[in-house]
């Protein structure tokens, strides 16, 4: 354990003994570019399901670590671009359980995050074409605290997989994922088309259906509307979105309806607030509290309090809450944020009764 915890400090704070790299970016001089980018984020998860406590290094699924690359190419008024990303594969917090433990590395198709063509026009929007973000990918995450690292609406990223104890003790068949969830878009192979800005709001609207994962053929249409501007002190970012997804044949189609809202005060203070509909498959509210300040020299310092309650969930008439508490640091002179999150995790179901859980996860991201 020791030994554990010791390496991950180690790897935390490796990019703090040298000064942040310089932009890795190749330009040809006739409006094109290419840029290289990417960062790290281990962390370190903790999770106490009432009886026993699990602990190890992981990656930290609500930012996974990544690598990508960016090509650019202006035309005129308009933009060619090729946007290639993808995940490590390393451990994810996502991934560890109380029966399991993934591996260190463990890097598959699945990985891949973006191979994504667009043009984006000055007058007629942006067209994209390939594997990316659905219409409604971020919709319910819209957060202006600065702590999505510790703690957001996500429940899942930081422990999804790991099982509730009933009140004997028992491990249960219920995980976390199962429990909570913001019914975010996903990322699928997919054609996808954003108008161009009107009044601050922007309509997106898209169909895709996953091509990395075998043996799948799910399918989804979705469209989006999205508010962002400053009105004096107050930056405002907002956004609705309603997804139609067929999981495979024969299976019935469903429908999610998502929406998120987050307003950051000039003094630091900020408010989020999101809820989001399955049909037939549940429905949470979510709400955030945070606060930004320059309390140190090195980096704006930010913490959060949050609580999300989710109903009908894993079985009708289930009630699934969770509060949360989360701090991070920056250190601008190095692009690091070191984060801790605790977050508890509360499941009742009308025939059944599950113990409490919690989790602490701590860490750092390096971004290049």
């Amino acid at each position: 354990m020791h030994s554990t915890i010791r390496n991950l400090t180690i790897a935390s704070l490796l990019p703090l003994a040298t000064t942040a790299a310089a932009e890795m970016k190749y330009e040809n001089g006739n409006g094109g570019s290419v840029l290289l980018y990417g960062q790290f984020d281990p962390a370190y998860l903790s999770f106490d399901d009432g009886e026993e406590t699990t602990s190890d290094v992981v990656d930290n699924s609500a930012s996974n670590s990544r690598v990508g690359l960016w090509m650019r190419q202006a035309f005129g008024a308009n933009e060619f671009a090729f946007n290639f990303e993808t995940a490590l594969g390393l451990r994810s917090s996502s991934g560890l359980s109380q029966n399991f433990t993934p591996k260190g590395v463990n890097w598959q198709r699945t990985s891949i995050r973006k191979v994504d063509f667009s043009y984006k026009t000055d007058r007629y929007g942006t067209f994209f074409a390939g594997q990316g973000s659905m219409s409604t990918d971020g919709v319910a995450e819209i957060d202006l605290s600065g702590t999505s690292l510790a703690t957001y609406v996500s429940i899942p990223d930081t422990a999804g997989s790991f099982l509730f104890r009933d009140s004997a003790g028992v491990l249960s068949d219920r995980r976390i994922g199962g429990s909570f969830s913001d019914f975010d878009g996903a990322r699928l192979g997919r054609v996808r088309y954003d108008t161009p800005s009107f009044a601050n709001f922007t309509l997106s609207i898209s169909w895709g259906e996953e091509i990395l994962a075998e043996d799948s053929d799910l399918e989804t249409t979705a469209i989006a509307l999205r508010y962002k501007n400053t009105v004096g002190d107050f930056r405002i970012e907002g956004a609705l979105g309603y997804s139609e997804t067929r999981p495979a044949e024969n299976v019935d189609k469903y429908d999610d309806t998502i929406g998120s809202v987050s307003v950051l005060h000039a003094s630091g203070v900020s408010v989020t607030l999101a809820a989001g509909d399955r049909s037939d498959n549940g429905s949470y509210t979510y709400g955030k509290l945070g606060y930004q300040a320059d309390w140190l020299s090195v980096g704006k310092t930010a913490v959060s309090i949050d609580y999300y309650d989710g109903r009908d969930r894993s079985v009708d008439g289930a009630e699934a809450d969770s509060f949360g508490v989360g701090i991070v640091q920056s250190f601008d002179a190095y692009n690091v944020q070191a984060y801790l999150g605790y977050r508890d995790y509360d499941l009742t179901e009308p025939a059944a009764s599950y113990q409490d859980a919690s989790s602490v996860i701590f860490g750092a991201r390096w971004k290049f």
